[in-house]
């Protein structure tokens, strides 16, 4: 994984701020807003992150915060893939992104994911299975498990990259308010 000193410009990306609440209770819609809350959450764990951020390890066993923002787009593609009805397949060999490039994909994959969840009737969530394919075998696991399995880690995880970059020296946007979806004046 390739760092870069020079961040995109931050407009382009989706999630600064949460979107607009759906006007009614649907399981998608529910569902939608999980994943605009994981969206959100990304957003501002890895707004500004500096190289010395990246490289960041709390401790010798455990995962840099490039490594562990690496882990979240690699769920990120998981859950889009859900919705989309198409396989998961681990490659041998992984496309090499520098990290703006992964943070765009995965927050453009979130924004995918709850685009297509909130067009979704119950049914329809069913159909979105977590679906992991190898030259061996398939799995397909439901729907539920998207909720306690991907989201729920990509969510813990980007709590981590929070926590990480407190340990770097540059904390998390204060004005960023996780509750509210949106960012104080």
């Amino acid at each position: 994984m390739a760092l870069s000193g020079s961040m995109m410009a931050q407009g382009d990306l989706p999630y600064r701020e949460i979107p607009a609440c759906p006007e009614k209770f649907t399981a998608g819609n529910v569902a939608a807003r999980v994943v605009d809350g994981l969206g959100f959450r990304y957003y501002w764990a890895t707004e500004g992150l500096r190289p010395e951020d990246l490289t960041f390890q709390a401790n010798k066993d455990g995962r840099t915060t490039l490594e562990t923002v690496t882990h979240i787009y690699e769920l990120s593609l998981t859950i889009v893939n859900a919705t989309r009805k198409v396989a998961n397949v681990r490659a041998m060999t992984k496309e090499q992104l520098t990290f703006e490039q992964m943070r765009k994909r995965t927050l453009e994959n979130i924004q995918g994911a709850s685009e297509i969840l909130k067009k979704s009737s119950d049914d329809d969530l069913n159909n979105y299975k977590v679906i992991f394919s190898n030259d061996k075998s398939t799995q397909e696991f439901p729907f539920w498990n998207q909720l306690n399995g991907p989201i729920a880690d990509a969510l813990w995880h980007t709590g981590q990259v929070v926590s990480y970059r407190r340990g770097s020296g540059n904390p998390f946007n204060e004005k960023a308010s996780v509750f509210s979806g949106k960012v104080r004046p």
